[in-house]
């Protein structure tokens, strides 16, 4: 029987991955991109501001969005000071796991897993729809309407799914070149798109039911928290979930115990930013109401910037300008963040395979781009077949999983606060500083997503929460089906989970991983860890 330590934050390479190959630069913009700020907008406010053509935040979408950054701060805070102690890939899993043992460790990281396999069905949808719509913005006639074929859409979607596999595939430093362009393309086109249309509010151009913004609108808390403000927030968190791609890269980041939570903080707080300046602008422009382009009508709720382009840029020559780099920076957000979301995927994997939590296949690296092989190739695998089987069930369900994906995201986040303040419970005493970032902030970040989770969960499983375009309900078994699209994957996982259990129960023993709290001295492993094959050799996964 060998005996091994838990990886030390000066050994964070350990399990293969490219050591020191992004700076702080490049982290921020990969936890900006895996947000991807455009798309994420474009498919969430509309759902913010209403449900099922029903006002929900209204024009305090504004106020939501920034009352949904403040868990996400919180949460931040959390990650960054659990990667100062154990700068592992596997995050959320590895870090619970430690905190509150292995069943709870493994939940966490297929918390992880499952968010990001069922959001890449909606990244696809949208990469792959306006790969046609840009292109007839081309001149291409007759190809827009392909965007709306449900086949061809989806062909679109699954090749841009194969196409960022690929590059995840090929190595991370090509993965934050890329990122750099996509990002800013994006963001500069967020913001032109803002003062544009502020612009046109404030000078009397706009349509006649645009709104002056007002100060009120950033205050949320005139509403009723339990059928409004939590289903909200379940939305708004979406758009800013993703960050917690920087800490996922930890181990093939520069100081690696500092730059990945950095990292982290800085890239929440540009996105509130960004997000406060486009949620007005939008509220403003397009108002709330039911009809037209309000941010209100239901048939706008999945793209409100396909609705509000036409009317905000008109139909001049610059004009079809401005509409072709808002579907550009659409597409390139989508296509982004399916990179994006490929990466902390493919090294939850990673580390779960490396810890004996899934089959040690998972832990193989390739020998020259130093990336997860299986890991990698799985995650575009089962994606490509979650959305093509989602597609084929209806298109209507898709609009069920960004709520759906606000239930994990809360999970997940939750338990990573909650983790952070177990595993510090002994030490954080040692200063007031520790006391609040160690405790008090990862505390309340976790109740308050706990509380957002159980009462956003209740308005999801109401049967007319999510109506189609009929008018019909969208339920599975009777039941709203983002709460059961939600729930179902946790399910799923607890299934998945047994069944490894008994194939084999290591991990499940902690025999792997074993549970530590600061200031123990460190546990060691009774069995060593899974190895890392590669095309030269089989080479440890950890150090012995």
């Amino acid at each position: 029987m060998t005996t091994t330590l838990p990886p030390q934050p000066e050994q964070v390479d350990s399990k293969g991955l490219k050591g020191g190959a992004l700076s702080l630069l490049s982290s921020v913009v990969i936890g900006v991109a895996s947000t991807a700020p455009a798309y994420s907008l474009a498919a969430s406010l509309g759902f913010i501001v209403a449900s099922g053509g029903a006002l929900l935040a209204g024009v305090k979408a504004p106020g939501i969005v920034i009352l949904a950054f403040i868990p996400m701060y919180l949460i931040a805070v959390a990650y960054q000071e659990l990667n100062k102690a154990e700068p592992d890939c596997g995050t959320t899993f590895t870090w619970s796991a430690r905190a509150f043992g292995p069943i709870t460790g493994w939940l966490g990281g297929w918390g992880i897993v499952a968010a990001d396999v069922i959001v890449m069905a909606n990244l696809a949808q949208v990469a792959g729809s306006y790969s046609f719509i840009f292109a007839g913005d081309l001149g291409l006639s007759g190809v827009a309407d392909l965007a709306n074929d449900p086949f061809w859409s989806t062909v679109a979607g699954v090749i841009w799914i194969a196409v960022m596999t690929y590059i995840c595939y090929r190595g991370i430093e090509l993965s934050a070149r890329i990122q750099y362009v996509l990002l800013s393309i994006e963001i500069l086109v967020l913001v032109l798109f803002s003062i544009f249309a502020l612009v046109r509010v404030y000078t009397g151009t706009a349509e006649s039911y645009s709104l002056i913004p007002s100060l009120d609108w950033f205050n949320p808390f005139t509403l009723d928290f339990s059928t409004v403000i939590a289903p909200a927030i379940l939305t708004a968190i979406f758009i800013y979930w993703g960050w917690d791609t920087v800490v996922s890269i930890n181990e093939e980041t520069e100081n690696p115990t500092k730059t990945p939570g950095r990292a982290a903080i800085i890239s929440t707080l540009l996105l509130l930013g960004t997000y406060a300046l486009v949620t007005v602008a939008a509220v403003a422009f397009a108002g709330v109401g039911t009809s037209g382009i309000g941010l209100g009508n239901e048939t706008n709720a999945a793209d409100v910037f396909s609705a509000i382009g036409p009317a905000l840029f008109g139909s001049s020559v610059l004009g079809h300008a401005a509409a072709l780099l808002l579907a550009v920076s659409i597409l390139t957000s989508a296509a982004a963040s399916t990179q994006t979301t490929i990466l902390p995927t493919a090294r939850t994997t990673l580390s779960m395979a490396v810890f004996r939590a899934l089959p040690e296949k998972f832990a193989r690296i390739h020998p020259r781009f130093l990336t997860p092989t299986w890991s990698t190739i799985a995650m575009g695998a089962v994606s490509i077949g979650f959305y093509v089987l989602f597609t084929l069930i209806s298109i209507q369900l898709l609009g069920a999983l960004i709520g759906s994906i606000g239930l994990m995201i809360a999970f997940y986040y939750g338990l990573t606060g909650f983790a952070c303040v177990w595993y510090y419970r002994k030490t954080m005493w040692s200063s007031f500083r520790n006391v609040i970032m160690r405790g008090l902030f990862p505390l309340l970040g976790g109740l308050s997503l706990t509380a957002v989770f159980i009462y956003g969960l209740q308005q999801y499983a109401l049967a007319d929460w999510l109506v189609d375009e009929n008018g019909d309900n969208v339920t599975i078994f009777g039941i709203g089906a983002v709460a059961v699209v939600g729930i179902g994957a946790l399910l799923l996982g607890v299934v998945i989970m047994v069944i490894w259990w008994v194939v084999k129960s290591d991990y499940f023993r902690g025999r792997t991983l074993p549970r530590h709290t600061d200031g123990d001295p460190a546990p060691v492993a009774q069995i060593a860890p899974a190895q890392n094959t590669r095309d030269d050799g089989p080479t440890s996964a950890l150090p012995e």
